[in-house]
């Protein structure tokens, strides 16, 4: 049994649920502390799952594709603007059950995961909004918003990407970088268009970038990145009416695959938008009894689908290194060891993805859409990214 008794974990969205379990397997205590004062599960869009993130879940007995309503995706068939198909590469690689990377909804999965923590004993405190984490010897405690505190042997930042344990740790730390894009998303349904079973499409349209995949009855999921110089605020995106988003939308694609302004159209509720940041790099990971992981740490944008199995990546090779190495300072430096390399890699790979979106030019746009159908042949191969999907942690290996 390891001599800590208790972790604290700061963030309650996908990284914290899953380090407060991988935790626990270890033989830790670990509370959750989240910052909004009660479950928003059906806020938010939603987001790849890839199948190395599955792997880590299943390796903690954690099988969110079924409880949290997804939609297996193991497919990506890439479309210019004008209908003409592309090429078609991997999304992941299944795992030994046949389980493929899966699209789910990012209020469902944080339930699926916050429901299964507390059914394995974790405590799940809401409204605890972090002002600042104080070190003592053999400790640390930290202060919330409401005035509590709490105790423990360590903390765990596990924020995103606005994290206050992040700034707390380290005040010079790097902002998140605006990549240029901003994602608007919706739902539609279109009750005579055919699904899209396990598969994804993606279109390189004249100004934007669309995506889109089709449920059984029509439902569909829809996204779109547009350039935008300048950073917006979410305040300023959030502020635009869903009609206003309809119109600017239509615009931008006109000219591009009729498919996309109809779904544009049948569009119903709420359309989100928001800026994409990343974090390339963190000079510090972690510094005393508090450690960063997911978001807090490596925020990459959503273009390689793979901020939510980075992050939980994190929390299992974090909950390794704790268990196995008694100083907290020697169970950090390896994990940050054994993570950094990693992790840099997709942020950087993500970002050069997101380069590729929104082409204004249109001789670039050409050079685009002739070289990609070989691009993508080449990246069919599953040995392509082999190094991004067949990452595996090893529960029972030791780390020395």
């Amino acid at each position: 049994m390891n001599a800590m008794k208790k972790v604290l974990v700061i963030g309650g969205g996908i990284a914290g649920p899953v380090a407060a379990v991988a935790l626990r397997r270890a033989g830790i205590e670990a509370t959750v502390y989240e910052a909004r004062v009660e479950p928003r599960d059906h806020e938010g869009f939603f987001l790849n799952l890839a199948s190395n993130g599955l792997r880590v879940l299943k390796a903690l007995g954690i099988d969110v594709a079924e409880r949290a309503d997804g939609f297996p995706a193991p497919r990506m068939v890439m479309w210019s603007g004008t209908g003409k198909r592309l090429g078609e590469v991997a999304n992941g690689l299944r795992l030994p059950d046949g389980t493929a990377s899966t699209i789910v909804r990012r209020g469902a999965l944080r339930r699926a995961l916050r429901e299964e923590a507390e059914r394995r004993g974790v405590e799940v405190a809401f409204g605890k909004r972090l002002v600042s984490y104080e070190a003592f010897p053999g400790g640390v405690v930290a202060r919330f918003e409401d005035g509590a505190e709490a105790g423990g042997d360590l903390l765990v930042g596990a924020d995103g990407i606005h994290s206050r344990v992040r700034t707390a740790m380290d005040p010079a730390a790097p902002r998140p970088s605006y990549t240029g894009l901003i994602s608007v998303g919706g739902y539609a349904r279109l009750p005579g268009l055919a699904p899209t079973p396990e598969t994804q499409h993606f279109v390189f349209g004249r100004r934007a970038f669309f995506g889109y995949l089709v449920r059984e009855g029509g439902e569909v999921w829809w996204f779109a990145n547009l350039s935008r110089p300048g950073e917006p605020s979410r305040a300023e995106l959030s502020g635009v009416p869903a009609e206003e988003w309809r119109r600017r939308l239509l615009e931008v694609f006109s000219g591009d695959m009729d498919l996309i302004g109809e779904i544009i159209r049948a569009t119903r509720g709420e359309i989100g938008a928001y800026p994409v940041h990343d974090i390339p790099t963190a000079p510090v990971w972690h510094a005393g009894p508090a450690v960063l992981v997911g978001d807090a740490v490596h925020a990459t944008s959503p273009n390689s689908g793979q901020g939510a199995s980075l992050a939980v990546e994190d929390a299992l090779v974090l909950a390794r290194c704790l268990r196995d190495l008694p100083e907290p300072e020697r169970a950090f430096a390896a994990y940050e060891r054994l993570r950094r390399e990693r992790v840099e890699r997709v942020v950087a790979y993500s970002r050069r993805i997101g380069q590729s979106k929104a082409v204004g030019n249109p001789l670039a746009r050409w050079l685009r859409d002739a070289i990609l159908p070989f691009a993508l042949r080449r990246f069919a191969s599953p040995d392509a990214h082999a190094w991004l999907y067949d990452y595996r942690v090893d529960w029972d290996e030791r780390v020395a």
